[in-house]
């Protein structure tokens, strides 16, 4: 089973192309599910048909479905959140602290994520493609499960043991049943997390791909967003340049020459674009826009002139790391797309170097050899960055 993760800028056509990918998997004889978080919710316009919170057939094999985020954080959330109240009053924190606690951004956005993966290990499908947000929620749509886990685990140690124990000593051996029972619902939660995490991370069956318009400023959120989800180990399979213009050719007059000069534009950005050695499809501007499954058919067939919407490139975003000695020390190539000019700081995190890169920020284990050093100096390069370490006698002894 394969999941397909469609996200760009506002107003460049993904969920159109969402709906595409779904009707051309379909259409090679698979079953699929295309499913939207975005709360805009414009994928059952893609269609022209009405789309709920439950699967619905769209067409043979077809299946489509919206997710209601308000229901999902009216229900579970809620329930969830009841638990979390009692753990924290029973580690002693009052009542107003424990209530600002387990009010959790970004829950609704965690809580589609999880659906999406409700389905995609329980329904008959082969493939489900997911029409995200724009690019920005998408991204933190994507960071959530591991943020949430580390929160959770900051806060419940081990989840179950440790603070089954701990409610024990703060209440005696007879604590009240509704904090046994919390502490098991805060467990599977962490564990959900973690399934949720691990399908994300998973580059045999999930992949995220780029959809944008060829223009400078779409082009350059695209670039900082294929390094942020390499930062987050999330694969990039392919971007996907939508509302190419029509070549004009030798023709003459002023509408030709202004088609001319944009196709060019739009040919310069596809160029950098490429550089960045990550597949780019072209789908040409149309006339009409693409409503229905025969439609979407027509435009499927030019996106995937190889008939396969679900091949999977052999590039990969995720950052490789390789050591080798150097003069003073080690230096740590670390390999990943990453533009001259992105604000970039490094800090040594224990037995791990945290990477901040326009904003975004991900941990990454250092090597066994480069525990026992300090961090003296990194470097943009092309394809990533280079961090020098020398060994520090301090750490030594650990």
């Amino acid at each position: 089973m394969r999941v397909l993760l469609f996200t760009g800028k506002g107003g460049v056509g993904k969920t159109t192309l969402a709906a595409a990918t779904a009707a051309a998997t379909v259409a090679a004889g698979r079953k699929a599910l295309v499913v939207s978080t975005d709360p805009a919710h414009s994928l059952a316009d893609a269609f022209g048909h009405e789309l709920g919170s439950r699967p619905s057939e769209l067409d043979t094999g077809l299946y489509g479905a919206q997710i209601d985020t308000r229901r999902l954080v009216d229900g579970a959330w809620e329930d969830m959140r009841g638990h979390l109240r009692t753990l924290l009053a029973g580690a002693g924190i009052d009542e107003l602290a424990a209530e600002e606690l387990t009010a959790l951004p970004g829950v609704e956005e965690l809580l589609a994520l999880a659906e999406v993966h409700r389905l995609a290990t329980t329904g008959p499908w082969d493939a489900v493609i997911v029409d995200c947000g724009p690019t920005a929620e998408t991204l933190r749509l994507l960071a959530l499960p591991e943020a949430v886990g580390n929160y959770l685990e900051r806060l419940f140690p081990t989840h179950r043991r440790v603070v089954r124990g701990l409610l024990a000593g703060v209440a005696g051996s007879a604590a009240p049943a509704r904090w046994d029972a919390a502490a098991d619902a805060i467990g599977r939660l962490a564990e959900h997390l973690e399934a949720v995490r691990s399908l994300l991370v998973d580059h045999e069956r999930t992949s995220v791909r780029l959809v944008l318009t060829p223009e400078r400023v779409v082009a350059a959120e695209t670039r900082r967003t294929l390094t942020a989800l390499a930062l987050q180990g999330i694969r990039v399979d392919g971007l996907v340049a939508n509302r190419l213009l029509p070549d004009p050719g030798a023709g003459r007059g002023a509408a030709a020459n202004w088609l001319r000069t944009r196709r060019a534009e739009q040919e310069t950005v596809l160029a950098e674009l490429r550089a960045a050695e990550v597949p780019v499809q072209t789908v040409g501007y149309r006339a009409c826009e693409p409503v229905g499954v025969p439609a979407l058919l027509e435009l499927a067939r030019e996106l995937y002139p190889e008939g396969d919407p679900l091949a999977v490139s052999t590039t990969t975003t995720e950052p490789l790391l390789s050591v080798r000695a150097s003069e003073t020390g080690y230096q740590l190539r670390v390999s990943f797309p990453l533009d001259v000019d992105a604000d970039l700081d490094l800090a040594r995190v224990d037995d791990e170097l945290a990477i901040t890169v326009d904003g975004r920020r991900r941990l990454v284990a250092l090597p066994a050899a480069l525990r026992r050093c300090e961090v003296t100096g990194a470097e943009i390069v092309e394809g990533g960055l280079l961090v020098d370490f020398e060994p520090d006698p301090r750490l030594w002894m650990r």
